[in-house]
């Protein structure tokens, strides 16, 4: 995660993702810079269009947000249901005994 969170970083101070820039970012924060990884990280980026991913990302996480509200809302009602069942079953056995 620290080889992303570099690469914002540096996309975010509107300097160039780059290996040595990078390497320089993960030095500074104390973290043993593998080559390989840098080098992938530098590759996947390439042609990405990091401001239209971080927008991406932020859709699909409020996506599931909503679904929950939804699905609380649904409860909600069902709850009350079954509440107004219990009750009117509670009203019929009181009829009995009258």
């Amino acid at each position: 995660m620290e080889y992303i969170y570099a690469a914002l970083l540096l996309h975010e101070n509107k300097q160039e993702i780059n290996d040595a820039n990078v390497k320089k970012v993960l030095t500074s924060a104390g973290v043993s810079v593998d080559e390989t990884k840098v080098k992938a990280l530098i590759t996947a980026l390439d042609g990405v269009n990091i401001d239209e991913a971080i927008k991406q990302s932020a859709v699909v996480a409020a996506a599931p947000a909503a679904s929950a509200g939804e699905a609380k809302k649904e409860e909600a009602k069902d709850e009350k249901s079954e509440e107004k069942k219990e009750e009117e079953a509670a009203a019929g056995l009181a009829s009995l005994f009258g």
